[in-house]
């Protein structure tokens, strides 16, 4: 999926039909929900959550095109993390291939295009998400430290059912460990790929008070933002 074709129904290239939507992306347990919120209750733009709607890409991706995601709609809870490495795991994302692309391109096509729409997703690098921007300011990164993220995640794997949930019968300490790992190649990923596509990343660490984040998101996503800003 490229920013270099028209759509042959409106003759518009991508990035015009998606120069409305702005992005929040980067790793998990950074507070990418939490600093969405902000924009969306201020001005009332609206909000696409990528990772709810991964739920319905599973049932239509197909083994053919998207044989990544598609081989995770099988195996039971905790299955991804038997016997593989963190590494393993993390080549085998099907975000670092694109899958998700069409999928979220194809969801935000369907929605309004009249206000602003704020997308809440980790899953897609800045080098897929880069063709998708008229300007490389529509879209910001936020990185966890390790000690944010650990914190983050072990309050939300605190509750029992959603560790099982999440980790099913395997050993829930060396699937979380495995978990931190992985996520932290992801950020490496960002890391390298953003400053070759001029996007933008933030630190989360903890020292900029969340309402201080949430303030400038708020300015720079919200109608009539856009402007890059200083968000560190």
């Amino acid at each position: 999926m490229t920013s270099a074709f028209s759509d042959t129904g409106t003759g518009l290239v991508l990035t015009d039909r998606l120069a409305h939507v702005r992005w929040i992306a980067g790793g998990t347990g950074a507070g990418k929900s939490t600093l969405t919120r902000s924009p969306a209750d201020r001005y009332d733009v609206a909000v696409h959550q990528g990772d709810r709607a991964e739920h319905d890409w599973l049932e239509r991706c197909t083994a053919q095109r998207h044989p990544r995601l598609a081989g995770m709609r099988g195996p039971p809870p905790g299955a991804l993390w038997r016997d593989r490495t963190p590494d393993q795991v993390f080549r085998a994302l099907p975000s670092l291939y694109g899958e998700m692309v069409g999928f979220v391109v194809d969801d935000l096509l369907a929605l309004s295009g009249e206000r602003v729409l704020l997308v809440d997703y980790f899953g897609i690098p800045p080098g897929h998400l880069a063709p998708l921007l008229r300007r490389p300011d529509q879209a910001v990164f936020l990185l966890p430290t390790p000690e944010f993220r650990e914190t983050a995640l072990a309050s939300r794997y605190a509750d029992p059912a959603r560790a099982r949930a999440a980790w099913g019968s395997e050993d829930g300490a060396s699937a979380f460990a495995g978990r931190l790992a992985r996520d932290a190649l992801r950020d490496e990923e960002v890391r390298r790929q953003a400053p070759l596509h001029g996007l933008d990343t933030i630190v989360i660490d903890g020292t900029v008070p969340v309402s201080d984040l949430a303030d400038r998101m708020a300015v720079r996503f919200g109608p009539g933002g856009g402007q890059r800003a200083s968000l560190g």
